[in-house]
């Protein structure tokens, strides 16, 4: 690892023009812009989706005349939407490619998310809270891009980075949303104009966000979705090779031919992909038969029916969907009630200390879920480029995990140093099992990335219905710490049950 690689152009992969380091600190290469929109498109939509958290404990709680049960109600709506949406997304990435699908969800969550201050009851902030959890679903694009710009070394790094930067929008709202609020407030206007305002803020950035994704991005390192093949067949035979990228049934373009079905060859011949990426990079050294993987078996394929059902039906994504269940679940429902639970425990802290301390636990993800995909990468080098070292790494995150949140339950700490503490040891395993998933994903299923991680990231939200149910049945609402050591027993045994499954399904070519 080299300081330059954090403002350098990387060096790339020759087939599929990936980039082997990230570029952090250079938004005017083409791999350290996609990688910015990717964890800052994610992180204001994170932020934009859980804008009322942070004053509907008291504020709008007040205003809206809301009980206890109404408030829990709200959160489940919430993240109901968000599941569907990104199962939904990933085929959709599969098949448009990310870019649109991520700037799609950005500009569309952005009109409920405007009309979000016409809420004046719990109906109101049920359907409002639905069809803002469509911004959660950029999740999805936001890793498959990622995955898409950073090869198999450093994708593990890149995802968690784009993800945990991206998580940090969950801690950014519990800070930006009340500081708006008080400052108008200040200004003279009522809790109930000001709480209604201060969504002016994310909307404004989202929208911007959105567009600019557009115009500054390109869809893939070698240009057009639509081309992707096109330019890996070009590469390989550039290379050397001399054999079909893609050696599976049935058609993968609408373009392809009728008598040979299975050859890229004969794909629109006189159609010749534009090498819009020849002055961007360097190619990496690699073997030929790292190239023959990258060609045949880790370019995206159009998403059929059967293929989605392959991936769906396997134990590998099963996986994949309990343990993210866990930890994304987890970090979706906690981050719904914590600053309740601080207020439930430490009632001298008031609306805006409490959002403060909670926001702290979605703060951590800037370092954190980054630190499960480095150490998931380091292991998988250590090992000799094993999978097996990144699927034991999710495991004991989430093992650990659910040993901290028991801890945390039976002791219900009302002291608040202990409970800061309990509460950020904890959220470093959670959100490193969510970068260790994540840095695991684009190894299985490489051919069908977008249905995976959607997949998985509708696993997540999945998780984070079903403890938002646990904490909204808890004694009404009202138990957290009961709810907090119920979970921890579920994140154990979830993370155990597959563990045993080979991370990769038996056979398949490329992702190794």
């Amino acid at each position: 690892m080299k300081l330059s690689y954090l403002w350098a152009a990387p060096d790339v992969n020759p087939i599929n023009r990936k980039a082997r380091s990230v570029p952090f600190l250079n938004v005017f290469n083409v791999y350290g812009r996609v990688f910015f929109f990717s964890w800052w498109g994610f992180m204001v939509a994170f932020w934009a989706w859980y804008a009322f958290p942070p004053l509907l404990t008291h504020t709008i709680k007040t205003n809206l005349h809301l009980s206890p049960a109404e408030v829990a109600n709200s959160n489940i709506v919430s993240l109901c939407a968000t599941l569907l949406v990104r199962f939904v997304a990933g085929p959709a990435c599969d098949r448009y490619g990310p870019r649109w699908v991520f700037a799609g969800l950005l500009l569309i969550g952005s009109i409920p998310l405007g009309l979000a201050p016409l809420v004046h009851d719990a109906q109101g902030l049920y359907v409002s809270r639905f069809f803002i959890g469509i911004l959660g679903g950029s999740f999805v694009p936001c890793q498959v891009w990622s995955t898409g710009f950073f090869d198999k070394n450093v994708v593990g790094t890149a995802n968690a980075l784009t993800g945990g930067w991206g998580n940090a929008g969950g801690g950014i709202t519990y800070f930006i949303m009340p500081a708006v609020f008080d400052s108008l407030v200040a200004r003279g206007y009522t809790d109930g104009v000001a709480w209604r305002l201060a969504f002016i803020v994310p909307l404004v950035i989202t929208l911007a966000t959105g567009v600019s994704m557009l115009l500054l991005c390109p869809d893939t390192p070698t240009g057009k979705w639509s081309e992707r093949h096109l330019h890996a067949d070009q590469n390989l035979e550039s290379h050397g090779g001399a054999e079909a990228i893609v050696d599976i049934p049935g058609r993968i373009t609408d373009r392809a031919s009728s008598t040979t079905p299975n050859s890229i060859h004969e794909v629109d011949k006189d159609k010749e992909p534009q090498d819009n990426s020849t002055n961007w990079d360097h190619e990496a050294a690699i073997s030929r038969e790292e190239m023959a993987e990258a060609a045949k078996g880790e370019v995206v394929q159009k998403p059929t029916w059967g293929a989605i059902a392959r991936v769906l039906g396997s134990p590998q994504t099963l996986f994949h969907i309990l343990t993210y269940m866990c930890s994304f679940g987890g970090e979706l429902a906690i981050n719904s009630v914590l600053g309740s639970y601080y207020t439930t425990n430490f009632p001298t802290l008031g609306q805006t200390n409490a959002s403060n301390w909670a926001a702290m636990f979605g703060f951590l993800n800037v370092v954190t879920r980054p630190l499960g995909g480095v150490i998931s990468d380091l292991l998988y080098r250590a090992a000799g480029r094993s999978v097996w070292a990144k699927k034991a790494w999710i495991v004991a995150c989430g093992c650990l995990t659910g040993a901290l949140l028991i801890v945390i339950g039976r002791t219900d700490p009302h002291h608040l140093p202990t409970m800061v503490g309990l509460v950020a040891l904890m959220a470093a395993f959670l959100e490193a099992g969510n970068g260790a998933n994540f840095a695991l994903v684009p190894h299985v299923h490489p051919r069908a990335n977008g249905v995976l991680s959607g997949t998985t990231g509708a696993g997540g939200n999945l998780g984070g219905v079903v403890f938002a149910i646990i904490f909204r049945f808890m004694d009404n609402g009202t138990d957290y710490a009961k709810a907090f050591w119920t979970i921890g027993i579920m994140t154990i045994g979830l993370n155990l049950v597959l563990c045993w499954v080979p991370p990769i399904p038996k056979g398949q070519v490329g992702g190794h």
